[in-house]
C-alpha cells in the first residue's frame, strides 16, 4: 500500500519538472536581456563623449556659434584637422610625447620586471616589507606627491647650475631628465608584473639553478618569456601614461621644444575664447595612436588584467 502511494506521488510530481525547467530558462533569458540592456546603456554612456568630440571636430565654426547646435553636424568640415595641425608645431609635440612613452615602456619593463621577479621568486628577509611598501605607495594619489616631486627636480644637486646642495640653478627644470626619470618605473607596474611572476612554476627556476644558470639569466631567458601578456599589458599602460601625461610636463617645462602634445592642445583655449572645433580636432588626432594600439592588442590587454586577478 505504501509503495502504491509513493508511485502515485512520483507520478504527480513528474509533470512539474518541465514547468520548473521552463521557468528557470525564462528567468535566465530575462536576466540575460537585462544584462545586455545595461551593458548597452553603459557602452553608450562611455562612447557618447568620443562621438561628440568627433562631431565637434568636423563642425563648421558658424554652427558651433549657435546657442543650441544640433547633435549631428549639418555640414562636415574636415579642414579643421588641417587648421589644428598648422596652428602649432604638433609634429614636435607628438615626437616629444612619443619619446616619453617609448622610453617609459623600456624602463618600466626592465626595472619593473626585475623588481617583480625579485619580489615573487627570490627569498630574502625584507621581501614582504618591501612589497607592502610598494602597495602603500599605490594608495597615495598622484596629486599629493606633485609638489615634493617638483622640489626634488628643481633642487637636484649638480644639475642645471645647482651646486652640491641643490642651490644656484634650476636643476632638471626644462630638461629631458625631468620628463623621463620620474616616470621611469611605478609601483603599480611592479605589482602587476609580480602577480604574473607568482603564477610561473618555481620548479622551472630550481631546475635552471641546478643546471648552473645565473639568476639574471633565469629571470631574462627562462621566466620572463612566460609572462608575455603581462609585459604587453604593462607596456601599453606605460605608453598610455607617457603619451597622455599633461600636468607633470606642464609643471617642469616651459620650452616649446620640450612641450608634449597634451600641453600643446592648450593653445586653442584662451582666457576669453576657446576654439572648440580646433581643440576637438587636435584631441581626436592625439587619441588616434592609443586607439590603434588598443585595437591591435585589446585581447592581450584584457587577458593580462584577467590573469593577474585585477578586474
Amino acid at each position: 500500500m505504501t509503495d502504491l502511494n509513493t508511485v502515485t506521488e512520483i507520478e504527480k510530481v513528474k509533470p512539474l519538472k518541465p514547468v520548473r525547467q521552463k521557468s528557470a530558462k525564462r528567468s535566465r533569458r530575462i536576466g540575460r536581456i537585462v544584462l545586455w540592456v545595461a551593458l548597452l546603456l553603459f557602452s553608450l554612456v562611455m562612447v557618447l563623449p568620443f562621438v561628440w568630440m568627433i562631431f565637434t571636430a568636423v563642425r563648421p565654426a558658424a554652427e558651433l556659434a549657435q546657442p543650441n547646435p544640433p547633435f549631428f553636424p549639418r555640414a562636415w568640415d574636415f579642414n579643421n584637422f588641417v587648421r589644428a595641425f598648422e596652428a602649432a608645431p604638433f609634429g614636435i609635440y607628438a615626437r616629444n610625447s612619443f619619446i616619453i612613452g617609448a622610453v617609459h615602456v623600456v624602463t618600466v619593463l626592465t626595472l619593473g620586471s626585475a623588481a617583480g621577479y625579485a619580489l615573487a621568486k627570490l627569498r630574502f628577509r625584507a621581501r614582504n616589507w618591501i612589497f607592502a611598501w610598494f602597495l602603500a605607495t599605490m594608495m597615495i594619489p598622484f596629486y599629493a606627491t606633485v609638489i615634493p616631486s617638483f622640489l626634488l627636480v628643481r633642487f637636484m644637486p649638480l644639475f642645471g647650475g645647482n651646486d652640491i646642495f641643490g642651490q644656484g640653478g634650476q636643476g632638471w627644470i626644462n630638461t629631458w631628465w625631468a620628463l623621463l626619470i620620474p616616470g621611469a618605473v611605478g609601483a603599480f607596474s611592479i605589482f602587476l608584473l609580480r602577480q604574473f611572476y607568482v603564477t610561473t612554476p618555481t620548479e622551472l627556476i630550481e631546475a635552471a639553478r641546478l643546471d648552473g644558470l645565473s639568476e639574471p639569466r633565469i629571470w631574462l631567458q627562462i621566466i620572463t618569456p612566460l609572462i608575455k601578456p603581462g609585459l604587453l599589458t604593462v607596456a601599453l599602460l606605460a605608453f598610455e601614461s607617457g603619451w597622455n601625461n599633461f600636468l607633470w610636463p606642464l609643471l617642469v617645462t616651459s620650452s616649446e621644444d620640450l612641450r608634449v602634445i597634451q600641453v600643446g592642445l592648450s593653445v586653442f583655449r584662451q582666457e576669453s575664447n576657446t576654439q572648440w572645433d580646433l581643440l576637438m580636432a587636435g584631441t581626436a588626432l592625439s587619441a588616434v595612436p592609443m586607439i590603434v594600439l588598443f585595437l591591435f592588442f585589446q585581447r592581450y590587454f584584457v587577458n593580462g588584467f584577467v590573469n593577474s586577478g585585477i578586474k
